[in-house]
């Protein structure tokens, strides 16, 4: 780009370059924008918890609800209408082991809910789900542990290899690998495809960090961690690490990827974006959601403009696919 100085200037010393020209009015604006939402861009997660006749409030996610099976269908329904491209399903169960068994359950919660939306809606939206043992296991932890206390790699991806099966008997078309276990993508696609099941894709969770913008998710799932995850989910000092994490699940399979979180990785989402050969995916997760929330209770910020400023930044730093509990109200407004 030259120098402001070498711009050519009108007569009297005016400047002939005027980019507030384009910046006079909405329909201006609206032709000219390079970045775009559409509501076909986002996915709804979405949290179905055993035992539930009537959804119940999260009290750290305003307007975020655990539903039951019957109002999980009448969200889903909602949100296919208003355009939203996905839905993410979280299962909450009511009892919980060491190994995470309801997760391969067929009769688990989220199985069930699974085959519900499959059936509601599952020709008309893509369906996906969270592939991990945290919401399943009494210690809260995204694998099986060993004798010492540990996350065991290789036996929590037969975990993972199981779960896989039961989901996509279920009715999922994207699996999401979200438990940052070495060698998870292979063993998933490797699983599915000896089963037949060539169809049913994986989204890995490929850049997802060790974050503290995960809290009120922890109320949603009722889990039940102690300790963190930091020897598995990635250090947030490091960016390197995301692109080695992307190539190698591209490698094994994966047919998207994803950054968690969004909005302070977005130079991660970058770089990913630019490098990856499949579509990448951004999730705006529940601190972020929960942050926006709280300053418009306060009346500090405009809600509706900060999400749509928000979810523009993620689209514009690369992502195909922007994973947000705000899902439903923006298509809405997108629609008029």
């Amino acid at each position: 780009m030259s120098p402001v100085t070498s711009l050519p200037s009108s007569a009297g010393g005016f400047p002939a370059r005027r980019p507030r020209r384009l910046r006079a009015s909405a329909p201006l604006r609206r032709l000219v924008a390079e970045t775009r939402l559409h509501p076909a861009d986002l996915v709804l997660p979405v949290f179905v918890r055993e035992g539930l006749d009537a959804p119940r409030d999260i009290t750290s996610l305003p307007g975020v609800r655990q539903h039951s099976r019957g109002s999980l269908v009448a969200l889903a329904r909602e949100a296919v209408d208003a355009g939203v491209g996905g839905i993410m399903v979280f299962g909450v169960p009511a009892v919980r082991d060491a190994t995470g068994s309801g997760i391969d359950d067929p009769d688990g919660i989220l199985n069930v809910a699974l085959a519900d939306l499959a059936e509601a809606v599952g020709d008309r939206t893509v369906l996906m789900a969270d592939l991990c043992l945290d919401e399943f296991t009494d210690h809260g932890h995204c694998g099986v542990l060993d004798d010492r206390g540990r996350v065991d790699n290789d036996a929590t991806l037969e975990r993972y290899a199981s779960a896989a099966l039961a989901q996509a008997a279920a009715g999922v078309h994207l699996l999401g690998t979200s438990g940052m276990m070495d060698g998870q993508v292979g063993v998933v696609r490797r699983t599915l495809d000896e089963a037949g099941r060539q169809d049913t894709g994986i989204v890995a969770y490929a850049a997802k960090y060790a974050s503290a913008f995960y809290g009120p998710f922890r109320e949603a799932v009722e889990s039940t961690l102690t300790g963190d995850r930091t020897t598995y989910q990635q250090d947030p000092a490091g960016a390197r690490e995301s692109l080695l994490e992307v190539s190698l699940d591209v490698e094994e399979g994966a047919d998207m990827v994803m950054v968690k979180p969004a909005l302070p990785y977005l130079d991660v989402l970058r770089q990913v974006a630019d490098a990856s050969p499949v579509p990448v995916a951004a999730y705006q997760v529940s601190g972020e959601y929960a942050m926006v929330a709280a300053a418009a209770a306060n009346g500090w910020i405009d809600r509706d403009r900060a999400v749509m400023e928000s979810l523009l930044s993620i689209r514009r730093a690369g992502a195909d696919v922007v994973l947000t509990y705000s899902a439903l109200d923006v298509a809405r407004a997108l629609q008029g």
